[in-house]
C-alpha cells in the first residue's frame, strides 16, 4: 500500500491514529461518511486513487455510493494517504465545519452524524469519542423514533381495535335484526309455500280437466280438419274444372272463336260426318233413290233381309272398339294406369305408358280416330319428360285431381252428339263417364285390339 509522505502527513494524524473505535462504526455515520467519500472521489485523479476504487473513477457519485460503499469505507479506513486526499477535498468543500471539527469544538447546531463523519474522515484528536457521542446520539434518536412511531402505532392499533369493536357490535346487531327479519320471511315463505302447494294441486286438478277437454276438442278438430279437407278437394276438383273452362274460353277466344262456336262446330261436323257415315252404312243412293225403293221386296238376283248377317257383337269382341271408333269425329278417352295395370302390372311404370302409348298410336294412325291417355299425377315422383307419340293426347292429373276426375272433366267438356268412348275398367268411373252420354268400354277389350295390332 502508498505511504504518505512526510510533508503530506495531516495535522493531529499522530493523535488520531492512537485512538482507536471500541465498536462498529454506527450505521448512520457510515452512510454519511460512504456519502463525503463519494461526493470528494470525483475530485480526485486515477493515480490518486488506490487500486481497487479505480473501476469506479467514471460513475457518478450516487452510482459509486451504491456499487462502491463498502470498498471506499475499507480503503478510507486502511489507506491513510486516499483518507487525508479525502479529507482534503472536504476542507476545500466546507472549511467552516472541517476547521470547528479540528479544533475540538464542533458548532452545537451541527448534525452529530454529520460531525461524527468529519470526525472519522479527518482523524483529530478525540474522534473516536465525537463517533461514539454521535452513535449514540442517533441511537439515542433512532429509540426515540422507534418509541414514538411505537407509541403511534400502539394508538393507531388501540383506535383500529376500538373501531373494530364497535364495527362489530354494530355487526352483530346487524347480523342479529337481519336473522329475526329472516326468520319472519322463513314463515312468511312457508305459509306461502303451503298456499302455493294448494294452488298447484288445484292447478294440476284444472289441468288434468283441460287437457280432457283439449283432447276432445282435439278429436272435434280432427273429425272437422278432416270433413274440411274432403270439402277442400271437392272445391280443388271443381276449382280445377273451372280453371279449365276458363282456359278453353281463353284459348277460343285468342282464337276469333267462342267457346259454343267451337262445340257447335264440332257437333255439326259430327252430324254431317254421322249423316255420311250412315249414307256410307245404308248404301243409299244419293240421286237415284226414289220413294218406290223403299218398299221391301226381292228383287230378282238381289239377297233377301234373311241372308244379312247379324250386327250385333259381344261386349268382349275387339271389333266392337274398331265399329265404335269409325263413327265420326269419335273420341277415345283411355285411363292409362287401369289399362296397363290391368294388362301387364309386373312392369315398371315407365315401360308401362311407353308400351301403352305405342300402341295407342298405332290404333289412332288405323282408324283416325281422337284419341287421349289419361294418367295419376300423384303415381309421379318427378316430372316426366316423355314426347307423346303421334296421333296421341297424353294427360296428368295436377295434385291434388284424380284420373277419374280428369276423364270426367274431359267428357263433360264434349258438346252432346259427340261419340265419345272411355276405356277403364274402374265402374265409378264407367258409371259416371255414361251418366254424361259417353260409352264405357273394358280395359280388356282395348288390351285385346292392341294384341291385334302388335
Amino acid at each position: 500500500m502508498e505511504q504518505p509522505a512526510h510533508g503530506d502527513r495531516p495535522a493531529g494524524s499522530a493523535d488520531g491514529a492512537a485512538e482507536a473505535l471500541d465498536r462498529p462504526l454506527p450505521e448512520a455515520v457510515r452512510r454519511k461518511v460512504v456519502a463525503l467519500v463519494a461526493d470528494a472521489f470525483g475530485g480526485l485523479t486515477v493515480a490518486e486513487l488506490p487500486a481497487p476504487l479505480r473501476q469506479y473513477a467514471r460513475f457518478t457519485a450516487s452510482r459509486r455510493a451504491k456499487f462502491a460503499g463498502n470498498a471506499m469505507a475499507a480503503a478510507l479506513e486502511s489507506d491513510p494517504l486516499f483518507r487525508q486526499r479525502i479529507g482534503e477535498r472536504f476542507k476545500e468543500a466546507q472549511p467552516e465545519l472541517a476547521g470547528a471539527v479540528e479544533s475540538g469544538a464542533p458548532p452545537g447546531a451541527a448534525d452529530p452524524v454529520d460531525v461524527a463523519a468529519v470526525a472519522y474522515v479527518l482523524r483529530p484528536a478525540g474522534w473516536g469519542k465525537l463517533v461514539a457521542a454521535a452513535g449514540e446520539e442517533a441511537e439515542r434518536v433512532d429509540a426515540e423514533r422507534a418509541d414514538e412511531a411505537g407509541r403511534r402505532e400502539l394508538e393507531r392499533l388501540r383506535e383500529e381495535v376500538t373501531v373494530a369493536r364497535e364495527r362489530a357490535r354494530a355487526e352483530t346487531e346487524q347480523l342479529r335484526r337481519d336473522l329475526e327479519a329472516a326468520r319472519k320471511d322463513g314463515e312468511s315463505l312457508h305459509r306461502k309455500l303451503r298456499s302455493a302447494q294448494s294452488d298447484v294441486k288445484r292447478g294440476e286438478a284444472a289441468l288434468r280437466r283441460v287437457q280432457a277437454e283439449m283432447d276432445t276438442a282435439r278429436a272435434e278438430a280432427a273429425a272437422q280438419v278432416s270433413a274440411a279437407e274432403s270439402e277442400s278437394r271437392r272445391l280443388k276438383a271443381r276449382l280445377g274444372e273451372v280453371e279449365a273452362a276458363l282456359e278453353a274460353s281463353r284459348r277460343a277466344a285468342r282464337e276469333g272463336r267462342s267457346v259454343e262456336d267451337m262445340r257447335l262446330r264440332l257437333l255439326l261436323d259430327t252430324v254431317l260426318d254421322a249423316a255420311q257415315g250412315l249414307r256410307r252404312e245404308l248404301a243409299l243412293p244419293p240421286v237415284s233413290m226414289h220413294p218406290a225403293d223403299t218398299v221391301d221386296a226381292v228383287e230378282p238376283g238381289r239377297m233377301s233381309p234373311k241372308d244379312i248377317a247379324a250386327r250385333a257383337l259381344s261386349e268382349t269382341d275387339p271389333a266392337l272398339l274398331d265399329q265404335l271408333l269409325e263413327l265420326p269425329q269419335a273420341h277415345l278417352v283411355v285411363d292409362g294406369y287401369n289399362v296397363t295395370k290391368t294388362g301387364y302390372p309386373t312392369m315398371p311404370l315407365e315401360k308401362q305408358r311407353l308400351r301403352l302409348l305405342g300402341g295407342l298410336s298405332a290404333l289412332a294412325a288405323r282408324s283416325g280416330a281422337e284419341v287421349t291417355c289419361v294418367f295419376d299425377g300423384a303415381e309421379l315422383a318427378a316430372p316426366v319428360l316423355l314426347a307423346p307419340p303421334r296421333g296421341v293426347r297424353v294427360l296428368f292429373s295436377k295434385p291434388g285431381v284424380t284420373a277419374d276426375e280428369l276423364i270426367r272433366q274431359l267428357v263433360r267438356a264434349e258438346p252432346p252428339g259427340r261419340p265419345v268412348v272411355v276405356v277403364s275398367t274402374d265402374r265409378e268411373v264407367a258409371d259416371g263417364v255414361a251418366k254424361s252420354g259417353a260409352r264405357p268400354v273394358a280395359s280388356a277389350l282395348l288390351l285385346k285390339r292392341l294384341s291385334r295390332l302388335s
